[in-house]
Parts: C-alpha cells; sequence; structure tokens
C-alpha cells in the first residue's frame, strides 16, 4: 500500500488498540495484587463474604485508576502523540522500555505491603520512609527482608513475568507514516479527549467534586476501616502522601515532662447537660467580622453587622468573643471541631496517618448510646467528609444524594442551605433521643450566590460574601423557627462555629491573628449557660467542652480544654499561617518555624507588628515551654497513632 494514501484510522488503530490493551493490563495484575494482599492479611481485614470482597475490589477500581494513569502517563503520552517515528520498532522498545520499567516499580510497592501491613496495620505510604530514614542499617534490612519474605518476591518476579507476556501479545503494526494534515489534526484531537479522560481518572471522578480523592476518600462506602485497607492500593498512597507528610518526631523536652505540661489525657465529671440531644452547626465561611454579637467590644468605627438572627439568638447563648479556628480550609475544620486535631501544612485527613483510630464527640456519644449524624449539602463525599464520618464512627451520612432533590442544587456547592436544613429538622424528628447531629452549611460560599428567591432580599454589604450571609443566617432562623416546635427542641444543646473565615472588610480583621477568627456559640433553650467570654478559645475546645458538659465521665485524649469547666487549664489557640505557626497563650503571641521561635508580639497586636523576643521573660519562656511540649506531644501521637486514650495506653 502506498505509504501516502494509508488511511489513518487503519494506521493509528493499531496503536490505540495496543495502549488500551497494556493500560488495561495494569488493572488486570493491580487486581491479582488486591487478592494477594487479601490473602496475606485476612486475619486482619474482615470479609464477611466473596461477594462482598468482589464488591470492595470494584469499589477499588477507582483507585487502581488514579494510581495507573498517574503512572503510565508519560508511556500514554508518547503513545499518543502523533509522531513520525511512533511505530518505528526502535521507539516502541523505548515505550516498552518505560512502560516495564514504571510499572514494576510502582506494582514492587504492591508486594512490599502485603508485609509491612501484617506490622503496621496501616497501608504504605511516604511516611515509611522516615521511619526508615531513622535506621543505619538499611542496607542489611534489606537483605533481611528479602531472606525472611523470599515468597513475596517469587510472587512479584511470576508475575512480572507474566505480564511481560502477555505485553509482548499485542503489537503495533510497523508501518510508515505520512505526517499528513489529517493525521495531525486527528491524532491532536484524539489526544486532548483521551488526556482529558485521564485527568478526570486521575482525579477520581468529574462533577462536582472539590479535590481529586485521597486516602480517606476509601472510606465513602465501607463501615469497616479494614474494608478501606482493602480498598486501596500501594502507588496510590504513596503518590497521595508525597511530599504531604510534614509530621516529624521531634525532641524539645524530655518525655516524661510532657504530660505536666500540656496534659494531653483529659477526664471530666461536669454533666450538666446529661442526656441533651447535641447539634454541632459548622457555617461555612462565617468569620467572626460577619457577627454583630461577636464584636460589641472591637471598636470598628460604622461597623455593620450581616447576621440579625444569630446576634439575637447570641442574647441568650454562652458566647466565646476570642476565639479562633485551628486552619484556613474547610478540610480542616472537621477533625479540628469533631475531634480537637488540627490542621498545619496540610490537612490532617490528607496526610498518611489519617486511617487510624480516633478519639471524638462522636466516638463518646456512641459509648452513650447517642444516635451520631453528619449531614453535609454537598455531593457526597466532597471534601472527604464521607470518609472521614466513617473514621469518626458516625452512624449516618446525609448529603446531596439523601435530600434527593436537584431542584434546589446550587449548581456549584450543594444543595442551598434553607432548605437542607429543614431537611436536617425533618430528618431528625424522626429519632429517638439522645442523638447528636453535625451539619456542615455549604452556600456561604464563592461565587457567592443565594437562590432566585432571594436576590435583593439581604443586604448587598461592602464585599460579595456578605450577601450570602445574610442568606444563610436567615437559613439558620427558619431552621430554629421550625426545631422549636418539635419535641426535642428544648432538650438541645446547640453548638455553632466556622469552618474559617472568608473575606475580610473591615482591617481589624485583615490583620494575620483576626484571619483565623471565628465565632464559637452555646446555645440551651432552656437558658443554663449564658453569658459572654473573652478567653483564648479554639475549635479545638469544643470536643473536651461537650465531653464535659454531656457528663462523658472517661478519659480523652485532647489537646484542647473545656470553655466550661473550673479545672486549671491553659487557654490557647494555635493554627498554620503560610509557613509558620501562630501560637497564642498568656499574654503572647508566638511565631514558630516548627523547629525554633523566630518572633514574639504581645497578644493584643493581632497584626505581629512588635516583634519583642529580644526581651525575654520568665513567663515568656514558661509559654514557649508549654508550645513546643504541645508540638512534640502532637507529632508523636500523630506518627505513632495514639489518639484515642485506648491506642495511647497499647
Amino acid at each position: 500500500m502506498d505509504m501516502n494514501t494509508y488511511s489513518f484510522m487503519s494506521f493509528r488503530v493499531s496503536e490505540y488498540r495496543a495502549l488500551f490493551y497494556r493500560i488495561f493490563l495494569a488493572y488486570l495484575f493491580y487486581s491479582a495484587a488486591r487478592v494477594l494482599f487479601f490473602l496475606y492479611n485476612v486475619d486482619l481485614i474482615d470479609v464477611d463474604s466473596f461477594g462482598q470482597f468482589l464488591w470492595l475490589a470494584f469499589i477499588g477500581l477507582q483507585f487502581d485508576t488514579t494510581a495507573i494513569l498517574y503512572v503510565n502517563s508519560l508511556f500514554m503520552l508518547l503513545s499518543l502523540l502523533p509522531l513520525k517515528i511512533n511505530t518505528y520498532p526502535k521507539f516502541q522498545l523505548g515505550l516498552g522500555l518505560l512502560y516495564g520499567v514504571t510499572n514494576a516499580v510502582a506494582y514492587a510497592t504492591n508486594f512490599a505491603d502485603f508485609i509491612y501491613y501484617k506490622f503496621s496495620q496501616s497501608r504504605l505510604t511516604t511516611a515509611v520512609f522516615d521511619v526508615v530514614g531513622n535506621e543505619e542499617n538499611k542496607f542489611t534490612l534489606l537483605l533481611l527482608f528479602i531472606k525472611n519474605y523470599w515468597h513475596v518476591f517469587l510472587l512479584f518476579f511470576v508475575l512480572g513475568y507474566f505480564w511481560y507476556v502477555l505485553y509482548n501479545r499485542v503489537k503495533v503494526s510497523s508501518v510508515g507514516n505520512s505526517f499528513s494534515f489529517k493525521y495531525i489534526f486527528q491524532s491532536i484531537l484524539l489526544t486532548i479527549l483521551i488526556v482529558g479522560v485521564s485527568i478526570i481518572g486521575i482525579r477520581g471522578g468529574i462533577g462536582n467534586a472539590t479535590r481529586p480523592i485521597n486516602m480517606v476518600d476509601a472510606h465513602r462506602h465501607v463501615t469497616n476501616g479494614t474494608h478501606a485497607d482493602l480498598v486501596l492500593n500501594a502507588p496510590f498512597c504513596l503518590i497521595r502522601t508525597y511530599k504531604k507528610n510534614f509530621f516529624k518526631t521531634v525532641d524539645f523536652l524530655p518525655e516524661d515532662q510532657i504530660t505536666d505540661i500540656i496534659h494531653p489525657i483529659k477526664q471530666y465529671n461536669g454533666g450538666h447537660h446529661n442526656g441533651k440531644n447535641v447539634i454541632i452547626l459548622i457555617m461555612e465561611s462565617f468569620g467572626r467580622e460577619y457577627i454583630g454579637a461577636f464584636n460589641k467590644n472591637t471598636s470598628i468605627p460604622d461597623y455593620v453587622s450581616y447576621t440579625p438572627f444569630l446576634d439575637s439568638l447570641a442574647n441568650h447563648s454562652m458566647v466565646f468573643s476570642n476565639a479562633f479556628s485551628n486552619g484556613r480550609q474547610s478540610i480542616h475544620a472537621m477533625p479540628a471541631v469533631l475531634a480537637s486535631l488540627p490542621s498545619f501544612k496540610i490537612a490532617f485527613t490528607s496526610s498518611p496517618y489519617a486511617n487510624q483510630k480516633v478519639q471524638s464527640i462522636v466516638s463518646a456519644a456512641n459509648e452513650m448510646g447517642y444516635d451520631t449524624s453528619f449531614f453535609h449539602g454537598a455531593p457526597n463525599g466532597s471534601m472527604g467528609f464521607l470518609g472521614f464520618s466513617n473514621i469518626l464512627g458516625f452512624d449516618h451520612y446525609y448529603g446531596k444524594n439523601e435530600f434527593n432533590d436537584n431542584t434546589q442544587f446550587d449548581g456549584v456547592w450543594g444543595i442551598w442551605d434553607e432548605p437542607f436544613f429543614q431537611f436536617m429538622n425533618q430528618t431528625l424528628s424522626k429519632k429517638k433521643s439522645p442523638f447528636l447531629a453535625t451539619i456542615f452549611s455549604v452556600t456561604s460560599h464563592e461565587p457567592y450566590q443565594v437562590p432566585e428567591e432571594y436576590e435583593g432580599v439581604f443586604p448587598v454589604g461592602n464585599i460579595p460574601v456578605h450577601h450570602v450571609i445574610g442568606y444563610s443566617d436567615n437559613a439558620l432562623r427558619q431552621f430554629f423557627n421550625s426545631a422549636q416546635k418539635e419535641p426535642w427542641f428544648n432538650n438541645t444543646l446547640f453548638v455553632l462555629t466556622a469552618d474559617h473565615c472568608n473575606e475580610a472588610f473591615y482591617s481589624e480583621y485583615k490583620k494575620p491573628i483576626n484571619r483565623y477568627a471565628v465565632p464559637i456559640m452555646f446555645y440551651d433553650p432552656n437558658g443554663t449557660w449564658v453569658g459572654e467570654s473573652d478567653e483564648l478559645a479554639q475549635q479545638m475546645d469544643i470536643f473536651p467542652t461537650l465531653v464535659d458538659l454531656l457528663g462523658y465521665d472517661q478519659p480523652i485524649q485532647t489537646w484542647g480544654r473545656s470553655l466550661q469547666s473550673k479545672m486549671d487549664e491553659t487557654p490557647f489557640s494555635v493554627h498554620f499561617f503560610g509557613t509558620v505557626y501562630h501560637f497564642s497563650i498568656g499574654k503572647y503571641t508566638f511565631v514558630f518555624d516548627g523547629q525554633k521561635t523566630i518572633g514574639v508580639y504581645a497578644i493584643e497586636d493581632v497584626g505581629l507588628s512588635d516583634n519583642i523576643m529580644e526581651n525575654k521573660t520568665p513567663d515568656m519562656e514558661q509559654n514557649e515551654r508549654f508550645m513546643k511540649a504541645f508540638f512534640q506531644d502532637y507529632m508523636n501521637r500523630v506518627i505513632n497513632k495514639r489518639l484515642s486514650v485506648s491506642s495511647s495506653t497499647n
């Protein structure tokens, strides 16, 4: 056949067939690795039936897709690009070598995980490099591993050989290329299409997902934590935790001094609200700046509030007017509020240590016989909330799917706040008390839209977020109006906070420390806890406060403090600010780089304008010691999986 007349389709079919076949082989052998992983760890992974295994394997395909497409991205691109030498034997040989090396390295990590999981009971992540990095006899350890687990190496080479044989069963026809305009144009179109589909596969799907899937998302469709481990694969875990493990052990103080300084294990005997229902309202972007009740003493000229309902509710609530978030993103808030787990450089839920037992208000409530629910109007699983809610142990998750009415979908983030709050009210009204519910709102978020029927109803304000703050505040009003008609209302404690701040209008809230200023408010319809406190508070304090109020009398692991306890607990707040930590305690705010203090400021200096670090005082040194004890304990507990009292004592 004349090369110049050789049809494009017949020319490229050979290449595309080979490409898709080779990617299919990766899926096939990843599935084989999942079977072997299960067989090696069958005593650790509780699978009830063959059907359940198949279901978990099916879920795992999503995570396999991410890993396979990541690993083969360069191979696929070189296979797709319109090159004159695409079908030449030497080019195909080079492609084969690239495919073989990249896939062999990635595939080998699955086999290492067969054994690693036995001892760690968690999937292989980049955290392993920190562990190995502390060993001086790395080569000896490798030889010992090979000797003791020779059968793993044998299996790897056997499967690798079969992969190689199958790879060569389908070859690309060795034909030339006219390099015509038609060839280039059609090739580019198909390349764009396949690359686009691959990007979707790498991210974990299409739709309204706000971030690529991570390890926590393995919990979305499972209730047994070990099943999530079966869903995952080692290459995926390594990819998702690459350069995300900032957790490193530090040694500032002797370990036996840590407990005496920061008291990470606490036990309360308050019980002023025994048996009460609890509703935790985490309001999207509801910075303290927007709420008049929290700005009575700020002396901001011409201050305007955009939350008339919350302002009125605050008159009958316990208000903490000097409270801060422990992070800057939504995914930072859930672990901080519910489990006293702050997020610093990365979200805890995105870290290599997310899949471990975590003590929280959810676990405490479950022990006390509460029905526990998490409500989030976004597409199910958005922000990793579904996965983390399963880790925390929520009995129920209610998302966009359960709401089941797309006419109320805002087109971006989820269900409008007002109808979704009403859905929560209706759902809770069908439950038996006591119950604990957490709702994470969605509407007060960029692009700052309100439903059509509410256009022009709320003050526009000075910045776009003001408009939607008014809407969400009214959604809260409508929810409380409905809830107070229910028999459970008077026996319910309401907790309101924000996930983080948003746009700032007033200069006071543009200062570094106040960029984390959020509301924390407790409302009891019976009026048993009313007032205002300007003591330092933070999201981490909500978990121990609720434990104290509800009368949970077992020890808990928490770095927060009960905001109503009479115990001698040190108020502080901490967050990560770009590249450094801000740690406020006593009369000072410390700027800490993770190893040393680089600045000290008066606690009133929220703009961090006057560094007084050179004028050290005894109380400054004492507070710095507390800060370092916290960071040391935080790192060590997260790394060593001691985020509950039971794991701390093992």
